[in-house]
């Protein structure tokens, strides 16, 4: 499966980054679940985070629209600090070797999970990078982005910040 879902995103790469990106209304069913572990080896599921609004963002080291839209996750966040909002980012598959040497220049402090095994990934079905799911306060996925986007911008900032009041 892993082999299989790098493929498909590696498919993807150039198309995601070229559309126009907003978040569309989700109709994929119930929330999957998650439950994954970061770099410091701490379990972070979810189901963990009710009653706040969850970013959890698909993501590679190797992905270009990833490695661009990572800064104005961190922007965001800033914008978004002291609300309930928490931005998990899955790393698809790669090492934690990689994912570290990363992260030395890309400067974030957002929770990076690690998806070694691409279950999350299949249970997501994700097969484009990046693939960002907007959760809301009650569990519910409720927005989706395929592609790579400019998260501080006021549109997106006010649609995350519209679903903090539905709580």
């Amino acid at each position: 499966m892993k082999k299989l879902g790098v493929a498909i995103v590696f498919l993807f790469l150039g198309w995601s980054a070229a559309q126009a990106q907003e978040l569309k209304p989700y109709a994929g069913g119930s929330t999957p679940p998650l439950k994954l572990k970061d770099l410091q080896g701490k379990t972070h599921a979810l189901a963990d985070y009710r009653g706040q609004v969850v970013m959890v963002q698909f993501w590679a080291t190797y992905c270009a629209p990833c490695i661009k839209e990572m800064p104005s996750m961190q922007r965001m966040q800033a914008k978004l600090a002291g609300k309930p909002f928490k931005i998990l980012a899955v790393n698809m598959g790669e090492s934690e070797a990689e994912v570290r040497a990363f992260l030395k220049k890309v400067n974030v402090d957002f929770t990076i999970l690690m998806d070694g095994e691409g279950e999350a990934l299949a249970a997501w079905k994700v097969f484009v990078a990046p693939s960002t799911f907007i959760v809301d306060p009650d569990g519910h996925i409720r927005y989706t982005l395929q592609g790579g986007a400019e998260w501080d911008a006021p549109e997106y900032v006010e649609k995350i910040t519209a679903l903090m009041g539905k709580h």
